[in-house]
């Protein structure tokens, strides 16, 4: 069961669960989220290990400030694998 969001998470969890994707899903707030939902670490390579609802993805930060397309894709099946939908409190 999801734990309770701030509204900051809240915010960036609706972005990133709604469609059609917004464009501009800053990284700073995503990594704000998973650390408040999953077991996150920063690895040597500069990737992130996040370990939510037992299983492991690993995400690779932007450029600049904002996500691309296919983190938001990747970021979405694994919150939802999680249980984390739009209404999420």
């Amino acid at each position: 069961m999801p734990v309770h969001l701030n509204d900051h998470h809240r915010d960036t969890l609706q972005q990133i669960l709604r469609h059609p994707t917004s464009g501009n899903i800053e990284w700073r707030r995503v990594r704000s989220l998973l650390e408040a939902v999953a077991d996150t670490t920063r690895e040597h390579n500069g990737k992130y290990e996040v370990t939510l609802a037992g299983q492991t993805d690993y995400l690779t930060p932007p450029h600049g400030k904002d996500i691309d397309e296919q983190t938001v894709v990747d970021l979405r099946r694994m919150l939802q694998r999680a249980g984390y939908t739009l209404d999420s409190r």
